[in-house]
């Protein structure tokens, strides 16, 4: 495989406008529940043109995430209907007007979801190239996923060694990331929960949780009660419901709640609110604390200077699902939020990527 994980021998000669037309995805609906292919569009347009200060970058690899579908809603700082949409994207540079960006550069960018973009230098973070560490880390553990799980291990729970971790929607990007970094910050018992029997045994074969229950097999009191008998200290919350309500159950005096998301809800708006002991909260000193990663990007160094010597020796790895062409994108995503993947899931087009080192 080449370092940018597509097969060898699929790499075009670099050449600026290779392409004559572009293609981005429009959001055409609001859901209600679980979107389908219906609510998006793919709509074909001419290359587009820099201005003077910009550059068109090629995209190359998209992230789609579980904050996508909150974005879909009627909400402040929402999708627009009808308009192109947001998201991580990793692209190169084909024609420049600035001097802040040559061609053929390789940059990060927050205009995804369509396969040419005109960026601003400001609008763009040029990308460290390490050995031994592929482009598509840079969306998952070196990204907003990583630094969410960083963030929320670190300056959230405050994670002491030892401590007993229970981790929802551990499969998936968030929750691979926090039990791989758990790991290495020395974490006791590592428990988690995940849709199914086969991303279970992954999660405890690969990822170095101690035990994960699948969240169908019954109440999640009683499953969390068999994985973790002894009580946890954290837990890191990707899903709410019933499961946040088991944690606090389960939580140990002056234990932590980490809110990250709430995906048993994204699709589901008229679910009932978890029930629980709130007195727990009290008798127990618990503490609930959500964030958003946003507000913690001044950390991005911080997490690269901890996840790359690891990435390097080996001692933590990429836990990635990967989808070949920009056409299957809004199937990527849908994909993602029935839990198809494990791990963080990217979209990449091996017929444009360059061989980078």
């Amino acid at each position: 495989m080449s370092p940018t994980g597509c097969p060898p021998g699929t790499f075009p000669p670099y050449g600026p406008g290779m392409n004559e037309t572009a293609l981005t995805v429009h959001q055409t609906a609001r859901p209600h529940g679980f979107p389908t292919a219906e609510h998006f569009a793919f709509v074909e347009h001419a290359l587009p043109d820099p201005a003077a200060g910009s550059a068109v970058v090629e995209n190359l690899y998209w992230s789609v995430d579980p904050y996508h579908r909150e974005m879909m809603d009627d909400v402040p700082g929402g999708f627009a209907l009808g308009a192109p949409l947001e998201g991580r994207t990793i692209g190169r540079v084909i024609a420049s007007r600035t001097p802040g960006l040559a061609e053929g550069e390789i940059v990060f960018h927050r205009r995804g979801w369509r396969t040419h973009a005109v960026v601003m230098p400001e609008e763009i973070r040029r990308l460290p190239r390490f050995d031994g560490v592929p482009l598509t880390a840079y969306l998952s553990i070196l990204g907003g996923t990583g630094l969410t799980a960083y963030v929320g291990l670190t300056r959230i729970a405050r994670l002491q060694e030892g401590e007993d971790l229970f981790v929802s929607a551990a499969a998936g990007g968030v929750g691979t990331a926090t039990g791989r970094f758990a790991r290495l910050l020395g974490a006791g018992r590592l428990v988690g929960s995940a849709g199914s029997a086969a991303k279970a045994g992954h999660l405890t074969r690969e990822v170095g949780y101690d035990a994960v229950f699948d969240y169908h097999e019954g109440p999640a009191a009683e499953l969390l009660g068999k994985v973790a008998p002894d009580g946890i200290d954290v837990f890191v919350d990707n899903v709410g419901g019933e499961q946040l309500a088991a944690a606090v159950g389960a939580l140990r005096e002056f234990g932590r709640i980490v809110r990250v998301g709430t995906i048993s809800q994204y699709n589901n708006p008229d679910a009932s609110p978890p029930r629980f002991n709130y007195a727990d909260i009290v008798e127990k000193s618990i503490r609930i604390e959500g964030f958003l990663v946003s507000n913690y990007r001044d950390l991005q160094e911080e997490l690269h200077e901890f996840a790359i010597p690891h990435l390097q020796s080996g001692r933590l790895a990429l836990d990635e699902t990967v989808t070949d062409g920009f056409e299957h994108i809004v199937d990527a995503f849908l994909g993602m939020l029935r839990g198809q993947n494990t791990g963080k899931i990217i979209v990449r087009d091996c017929t444009q990527i360059p061989s980078v080192n």
